[in-house]
């Protein structure tokens, strides 16, 4: 197998810049070609500069975003009954919340009623019939696009923990204490480890491979461990969720100058 790209940028907010670009250029693509285009996007610090580079670019140059859908890919889920639920979407760490607020609210901004990005083109999977997400996604024509990112202690991606398997698919994860623990830091407003969910529902490692195509984004030197492990790997280690990025059929990974700085030549 190839070995995987890697662009190194000088700051986060460069990446960003970069990955906003592309993007908005095939979601623009799909738009002149008359279908839909299937964004996976993840929560948290990482995608951060994508999602705000985005949003700057709809405001200076409005496109039409009515045929975009996001696929989001994790939820955290509290017990309901027999079952799960998802927690409040008003939790500023939720999901859904991070979803309306840093994405869809934002892109939507400076966009007319035609050109907004709709509200039931926000999809998570529900905890009620977890293998309906997959169904749901390729009955659409697949994942266009993967943005990706990892946990810094563990390489976990979305909420799968090391040990998921290649052939994992959209299920309800016991969080591992490293996935909550990097939660926290994320989103400081949890307060506690204790008030961090246990359980949440996530697409699997198989969902995310899936995709047509796929970037994982490393930022931050909090993260040169997890840059370190997928650069010395050539295919997917269960031990290490984010070597999944080799298994992509077209990949990259786009690090920023922190995260790379203890790679040999960088």
């Amino acid at each position: 197998m190839a070995r995987t790209p890697l662009r190194v940028f000088p700051t986060a907010e460069k990446l960003g810049e970069h990955l906003a670009t592309r993007l908005l250029g095939e979601i623009e693509a799909a738009r002149e070609s008359g279908v839909q285009f299937l964004l996976g996007c993840p929560t948290g610090r990482t995608p951060r500069p994508v999602y705000g580079a985005m949003a700057r670019r709809l405001a200076a140059a409005p496109q039409d975003l009515s045929h975009l859908v996001l696929v989001m890919m994790d939820e955290y889920l509290v017990s309901a009954g027999k079952g799960f639920a998802y927690v409040l979407w008003s939790k500023e760490w939720s999901c859904h919340h991070f979803a309306r607020t840093e994405i869809a609210d934002p892109f939507n901004a400076g966009l007319n009623d035609e050109q907004r990005l709709r509200k039931d083109s926000v999809w998570f999977p529900d905890p009620r019939d977890p293998e309906d997400y997959d169904k749901r996604i390729a009955d659409a024509g697949g994942i266009d696009f993967f943005i990706l990112a990892s946990g810094a202690t563990d390489g976990h991606v979305a909420f799968n923990p090391p040990g998921s398997p290649r052939e994992s698919r959209t299920r309800i994860i016991p969080l591992s204490e490293e996935t909550r623990r990097d939660n926290l830091k994320t989103f400081p407003s949890f307060g506690t480890l204790d008030a961090v969910p246990t359980h949440g529902i996530s697409v699997g490692i198989d969902t995310i491979v899936s995709a047509k195509e796929c970037a994982m984004l490393v930022s931050g030197a909090g993260k040169r461990l997890t840059l370190e492990r997928m650069t010395k790997a050539d295919q997917y280690d269960p031990n290490w969720p984010a070597t999944l990025i080799h298994d992509c059929a077209v990949r990259e990974i786009l690090a920023d100058a922190d995260a790379a700085s203890a790679l040999d030549g960088l």
